[in-house]
């Protein structure tokens, strides 16, 4: 009797064990909305750490980037795509995040840029940023991290919000408002093209404007998360020339609570089956170590993704 009672305790141990185990290896993955693009990534990168490391990686549609880091402040999920400025904003409490820091979560990578685009109508006489005094100028969603990059480049260029007569407007409503002569520009901040600057640039010819060299290094001064960014040539219709602007970066963060082992495995795998990923989503053509860990702002690595990148001597 006894030993059956010893055999049973020991199935419930083991069979705990396993449980706890397998609880560990799931995580659960914010990313943004269906029609966007940290939706079909992240379902992209999700299928393949999971067949991968047999870590089960279950994807959410969210709002995006704030929303993603509320949801991992309050345990809801383990893992999110956000732009970096925004994590950053949490990481120090200030502008979205203002007076709510958020400290319970760590950098895994970064995986491609989000281009500060500023769209104008070529009948405004706008040629430059200066030139954007007086004129009506859509800077993305009121509250939005659009609204702020808007706010901090116009500020690397002498100009506050009082300056110009400012609208918030979304990609979409901009784009419109442009059409039908309601804006003279509008900022956008998005993987380079953007579906709606790319239908706006078919009916109609815009110029994106460029952030010189030394506004570009009094804004990434101010604001590490920045770095620069070249916008192809042809990447719209009728832009023949290339544009040097800025950019943010689309970036995993963690549950600073999941294990180095675990991040380490998800963190190597992303990398390792980089052309796996791009099968899924395009945008994993351009996930790359070096860039996954430069210009990240202030927010440091998880240890398991810190072991990894100094593994392949990407950090030092």
């Amino acid at each position: 009797m006894k030993k059956v009672i010893i055999l049973s305790l020991i199935a419930i141990l083991s069979f705990g064990m396993i449980t706890c185990e397998n609880r560990a290896e799931r995580v659960r993955f914010a990313t943004g909305g269906v029609a966007g693009t940290y939706y079909p990534l992240g379902t992209a990168i999700a299928t393949v750490l999971t067949e991968k490391t047999g870590v089960s990686i279950t994807v959410q549609s969210t709002g995006a980037s704030r929303a993603n880091i509320q949801l991992l402040q309050a345990g809801e999920v383990e893992m999110a795509i956000v732009q970096n400025d925004v994590m950053d904003y949490a990481w120090r409490g200030v502008d979205l995040f203002d007076g709510e820091r958020v400290s319970n979560f760590r950098t895994l990578a970064a995986l491609y840029s989000e281009v500060c685009q500023i769209i104008v109508n070529p009948a405004s006489g706008i040629r430059s940023v200066a030139d954007l005094r007086g004129k009506n100028v859509s800077v993305g969603d009121a509250g939005s991290g659009v609204e702020f990059n808007a706010r901090q480049i116009l500020e690397s260029h002498g100009i506050t919000f009082d300056d110009i007569n400012k609208q918030n407007l979304g990609f979409g409503a901009s784009a419109e408002a442009m059409r039908d002569g309601k804006v003279d520009a509008f900022f956008a901040t998005a993987g380079a093209p953007t579906p709606a600057i790319v239908d706006l640039a078919l009916g109609r010819d815009i110029i994106i404007l460029e952030i010189s060299e030394a506004n570009a290094a009094q804004l990434i001064a101010n604001y590490p998360f920045y770095s620069r960014y070249a916008i192809p040539a042809g990447t719209y219709d009728g832009q023949n020339t290339q544009v040097m602007t800025v950019a943010v970066k689309a970036t995993i963060i963690v549950h600073v609570d999941l294990s180095e082992e675990t991040i380490y495995k998800l963190t190597k795998a992303i990398f390792e089956h980089q052309a796996d990923i791009a099968l899924g989503h395009a945008r994993g053509n351009d996930l790359s170590t070096s860039f996954a860990v430069d210009g990240i702002g202030n927010v440091p690595f998880h240890p398991g993704a810190e072991r990894y990148f100094r593994e392949i001597g990407v950090l030092k």
